[in-house]
């Protein structure tokens, strides 16, 4: 009798009736697991569910096999959490919008590239801040742009434009402080758990605890309005001004 695919003899072998019985769903068709329809799995149970809910039983159970079968593709939560980073960010290469070398400048080439993660952000905001908190793959990195071939895309695509080496780091530095910054608090903004910062909801706050601050209390309801999409594009256009003088002052 032929073996069946990892751990997928534990409900695949439900007709559908019984299936119904045990609360679980009969699998139209039976696909053998690799590691990516893992992580494809546990970033669609995060994005559902939250970060703080994700156990390998919980992803065996979207993919309806024994959380045992995970673990010959997956080591353990924290490699679900590696592969979450890997597998959200990847998806910045799938960006039609996104470029891997420069075609119409640098300015060009880091808006896009600037966009595309934070198209990432929105789509898993829950995931998203796994980005900021997993080692990458090396230690002196930063996230969000912390994978090797992004980061090297990043420093190639700078030198072709005429960066000095000082410069490009320089621009390494200030584009992923500047994306991180900003993603991180939108996400949180939508919901998503960024510990341990604290994100507090302030949203039944009492008047009086602003008392001694006049300033916050008569700004508080503007403050409280979502200019997200408006402060990045203002941000992003202040910092490829400020990479635009550091050329120009290394040209000089």
């Amino acid at each position: 009798m032929p073996e069946e695919p990892d751990g997928e003899k534990a409900t695949g072998s439900l007709d559908a009736d019984a299936a119904a019985v045990a609360g679980v769903k009969a699998p139209s068709s039976r696909v053998a697991l690799d590691r990516q329809r893992i992580l494809d799995a546990a970033v669609a149970y995060v994005d559902e569910h939250g970060l703080a809910r994700l156990t390998m039983r919980a992803v065996g159970g979207e993919l309806r096999v024994e959380a045992m079968s995970l673990y010959r593709h997956v080591d353990g939560r924290e490699g679900l959490l590696d592969g979450i980073v890997d597998t959200i960010i990847d998806e910045t290469y799938d960006d039609p919008e996104v470029i891997v070398t420069p075609e119409h400048g640098w300015q060009d080439f880091l808006q896009r590239l600037a966009h595309g993660i934070r198209r990432v952000a929105l789509r898993h905001p829950n995931a998203f801040p796994l980005v900021a908190s997993r080692p990458p793959e090396a230690p002196w990195l930063r996230p969000p742009l912390r994978n090797l071939r992004w980061v090297e895309s990043f420093f190639e695509g700078l030198a072709a434009e005429g960066f000095s080496d000082d410069v490009a780091v320089i621009a390494y530095r200030a584009f992923t402080s500047f994306l991180l910054g900003h993603l991180l608090l939108e996400v949180a903004a939508r919901g998503a758990d960024i510990s341990p910062l604290d994100v507090l909801d302030t949203a039944d706050e009492p008047d009086d605890a602003l008392a001694a601050f006049p300033h916050v209390r008569r700004h508080r309801v503007a403050l409280a309005e979502d200019q997200s999409a408006v402060e990045f594009e203002e941000s992003l256009e202040h910092l490829l001004e400020r990479l635009a003088l550091q050329v120009a002052q290394s040209e000089g």
